[in-house]
């Protein structure tokens, strides 16, 4: 947008000025004007999109330099693909290097690989980058593309494709992130078919830390409730649940009262449910005694 601006004359000086260095000192103080309003325009904008412009700045130092213009375009460009304004903000304050990316060259491939590539329907779209905004800064050859290919080889096609909910594990690297998942599974005594199944039926395995997550469940799981590792293929999903929060406390109630159960019949209700449980299977317990 051009500004056009209405300059007073400065009074004439005592001394006469050329006709070059009089227009100089106006272009001079015209370019200064127009640069610190559309500066302030464009953190206007940015408070707009409730992004923090400081921070934005600081990771993002071309910020200064690009026209407001241009932030009109990746706004423009994010919503194109159904994100509304608010979603568009909260991605952008994230991550600010987006702020100058170019709509063409960086954020349209990455829409084009996951249209057309990991074939995620149009209105899934949004929904792919609401839930992994990191996408949006991933290189298509270089990260989503190898991603990918492990992931179909793995067995994720056909009815097990990825979809909007586990798009999110394209941006996980196959030698540091997905491959170690699989190999620590496949050395606890694990087929790498049975691994397979699990992480079909549960792909937030690939997600979770080895050593924050894996380790101690599977430690609890094996000194404290005796588990067969059977169980864990059966029901893969013990590892998404809190050790501290469901496991270990609805475990001890369990052995509190001698009364067993499956994994899912313990972890997959909710904290009332789980109570209602417990109740009924304690009176049929107490029925059984008295017989």
């Amino acid at each position: 947008m051009i500004l056009h601006l209405h300059i007073p004359s400065p009074p004439k000086p005592p001394i006469v000025q050329s006709t070059t260095t009089a227009t100089a000192g106006l272009c001079n103080r015209s370019n200064g004007t127009d640069s610190g309003l559309n500066f302030r325009r464009k953190l206007l904008f940015l408070q707009s999109l409730n992004v923090n412009h400081k921070k934005a700045l600081d990771l993002n130092p071309n910020l200064r330099s690009t026209p407001l213009s241009a932030l009109h375009s990746i706004t423009q460009c994010l919503s194109s693909m159904g994100l509304d304004f608010a979603a568009v903000g909260r991605i952008l304050d994230m991550y600010p290097e987006l702020l100058t990316a170019d709509p063409y060259a960086d954020i349209y491939p990455i829409f084009d690989f996951l249209l057309h590539t990991v074939e995620i329907p149009f209105p899934e779209i949004r929904k792919s980058i609401a839930r992994c905004p990191r996408i949006l800064v991933s290189d298509p050859e270089a990260q989503l593309k190898p991603a990918f290919e492990f992931l179909t080889e793995l067995g994720f096609v056909g009815p097990n494709k990825l979809t909007s909910q586990t798009t999110l594990l394209l941006v996980s690297s196959v030698e540091r992130t997905l491959m170690p998942k699989i190999e620590f599974l496949i050395g606890l005594g694990m087929e790498y078919a049975d691994v397979r199944n699990m992480v079909l039926r549960s792909p937030g395995l690939l997600t979770f830390s080895v050593e924050r997550n894996y380790k101690p469940k599977l430690e609890y799981f094996r000194k404290e409730m005796n588990g067969d590792l059977e169980e864990i293929k059966r029901f893969p999903q013990y590892f998404s649940f809190s050790l501290e929060k469901k496991i270990r406390p609805r475990h001890r109630l369990l052995m509190e009262h001698g009364i067993a159960m499956s994994l899912p019949e313990m972890l997959k209700v909710s904290d009332d449910e789980f109570n209602v449980q417990l109740i009924e299977k304690r009176l049929r317990l107490a029925e059984d005694w008295r017989l």
